[in-house]
């Protein structure tokens, strides 16, 4: 499943974004211009809209804020210098090709002639000029606790796991979903007094009815705006709140539904290889808000005053659609992945994931596969705020078959940070590990394209990932003689180290936050992405 963390929305309370100061323990001394997380960290005004733009690309020093130090980047240590274009595979759920900030960074198959109907380049994919889309017109799916469920019980351990997980996950969607309902009638309410599709916070105190349930609907409403932060918008965040609850429950927890009609392949015969079309973007433009959104934090053309700036300024994105609206298909992935290595992209992003992965030795066999070709996977750690080093929370697809020793050097997982250097910098909703994990990068309010020349905010660890694709995309580009497992490397021995103590996950019960803990819990590094950084260590490592 495309991993942007859904909203959580209580009656009263939206999820309560980082604040904007903190302290923090000093670091042991580096080298000189490596980029080290200060003593004290204070942001001594609210960020500004255009800090909250970019604030992944901002630097913990200069900024206050824990970004990737990219801007430094470019104006320090990349000025005058020109890189070797990157091919950037997106496997996510489409790439709206046609955007305007996107456009000129798309990857164009030289060996296809576009729209002769022709396998011109003969790979098996007719007319495949910018990817291919393994997914056809299919858009919604089971998850796969579900498909697994639906097979029926075969007496296996997966099978009553899978089954623990589905009985649990669907009486969780009847409460959001009477949550939500709640909620769009607060909602509707407010907008019928205020005569208001959408409105601000400022709107409420215009409210001065008496009528009992105008007044529980503006103080509810108040709360929510007072939690939510710069960028809610009731009419637009509830609306999505709707869609991803009545689609858990229509499409993805629905026994009954078979989304893999539409594609009309065997998803469970490798062989059968060469299906779907050359529409990258799907069916439906607006269903590949996941991808397009991914390849925008990546590839948005710098400096041009369109949305926000991609983190790569020398890259081509080339689409593979594999992960629909649901649980991808193990199958779909492992094409996806050979798909892109042999189109010569050489970073791959994957913002999906999956608690169950029945044919999980075909990922593994493509990602071996990128590593013999020399091509970084940069993987999301997913939404759960689970410690995936445990059995019981593993997250496919991963570089190790027994959860604990990687069986390839070329796979790169990455959890979420927010904008506050401080304990609570690790976002609640990222998953973790000391083994599994292996750095973090913001995941928060990330702003960046989304389809029909739109933009938004977004957040998930499906938003860390390509922050992090996008540094390795400027090593690979400035640093071409670098092998994957080395950018790999970079990305992790580079990073700014997190505070000596951070919160990792996020408690069961609501309003709670579980204690601190060392952050050498978090990841195999305890440090966050750091372009600057990464650029100097590549540097130093490309002359031995």
């Amino acid at each position: 499943m495309s991993y942007i963390k859904p909203i959580k929305l209580s009656a009263f309370a939206l999820l309560v974004l980082a604040g904007c100061s903190a302290t923090v323990q000093a670091q042991d001394a580096a080298p000189k211009n490596v980029i080290t997380a200060p003593l004290v960290v204070v942001k001594k005004a609210p960020v500004s809209e255009n800090e909250l733009k970019r604030w992944s690309h901002l630097d913990l020093v200069k900024d206050s804020i824990p970004g990737m130090s990219v801007d430094r980047a470019y104006a320090e240590l990349l000025q005058g210098k020109t890189g070797k274009k990157v091919i950037v595979g997106i496997v996510d759920s489409g790439v709206d090709i046609e955007h305007e900030d996107l456009k000129g960074n798309i990857w164009t198959n030289p060996k296809e002639i576009p729209g002769n109907g022709i396998d011109d380049d003969k790979n098996g994919f007719i007319d495949d000029i910018h990817g291919w889309n393994f997914l056809g017109e299919a858009v919604h799916e089971n998850l796969e606790m579900t498909r697994v469920v639906k097979k029926g019980d075969d007496g296996s351990a997966e099978y009553k796991e899978a089954l623990a997980q589905y009985n649990k996950k669907y009486e969780e969607a009847l409460k959001n979903k009477e949550q939500v309902d709640f909620l769009l009638e607060v909602h509707k309410t407010i907008q019928k007094e205020l005569n208001k599709t959408t409105y601000k916070v400022e709107d409420l105190a215009a409210i001065t009815s008496t009528d009992p349930k105008v007044s529980q609907s503006k103080n509810i409403m108040t709360q929510i705006f007072g939690n939510a932060g710069p960028t809610f918008d009731p009419e637009a965040d509830f609306g999505e709140y709707k869609d991803q609850v009545y689609d858990e429950l229509n499409y993805n927890l629905n026994k009954d539904f078979d989304g893999r009609k539409a594609v009309g392949d065997n998803p469970n015969d490798i062989k059968d290889n060469h299906y779907g079309n050359n529409v990258v973007f799907g069916p439906d433009k607006e269903k590949a808000l996941h991808g397009t959104h991914v390849a925008g934090i990546i590839a948005q053309v710098r400096g041009n005053n369109l949305g926000g700036d991609g983190v790569a300024n020398n890259v081509e994105i080339l689409t593979v659609r594999a992960v629909p609206d649901g649980d991808e298909y193990d199958k779909d992935i492992a094409l996806a992945i050979r798909y892109a290595v042999d189109n010569g992209a050489k970073v791959i992003n994957g913002s999906f994931g999956k608690s169950f992965s029945p044919h999980k030795d075909w990922v593994y066999d493509a990602l071996k596969y990128a590593a013999k070709k020399d091509v970084l996977i940069v993987h999301a750690a997913g939404n759960d705020g689970y410690n995936i080093d445990e059995n019981k929370n593993i997250n496919y697809p991963n570089d190790s078959k027994d959860n604990v020793k990687e069986f390839t050097n070329n796979v790169i997982t990455i959890g979420a940070i927010n904008k506050e250097y401080g304990e609570n910098v690790v976002a609640g909703f990222s998953n973790f590990g000391k083994i599994n994990v292996d750095v973090f990068a913001p995941g928060e309010e990330i702003y960046a394209t989304i389809p029909n020349n739109k933009y938004k905010y977004l957040q998930g660890t499906s938003m860390a990932a390509p922050n992090a694709a996008g540094v390795a995309a400027l090593i690979r580009s400035y640093y071409p003689k670098l092998k994957a497992s080395q950018v790999k490397q970079i990305l992790m021995d580079s990073g700014v180290a997190l505070p000596s103590k951070v919160v990792l996950g996020e408690s069961e019960n609501p309003g709670e936050k579980p204690a601190a803990v060392s952050s050498v819990e978090s990841s195999r590094t305890a440090k966050m992405v750091n372009a600057y950084n990464a650029l100097l260590m590549a540097e130093k490592m490309s002359k031995k």
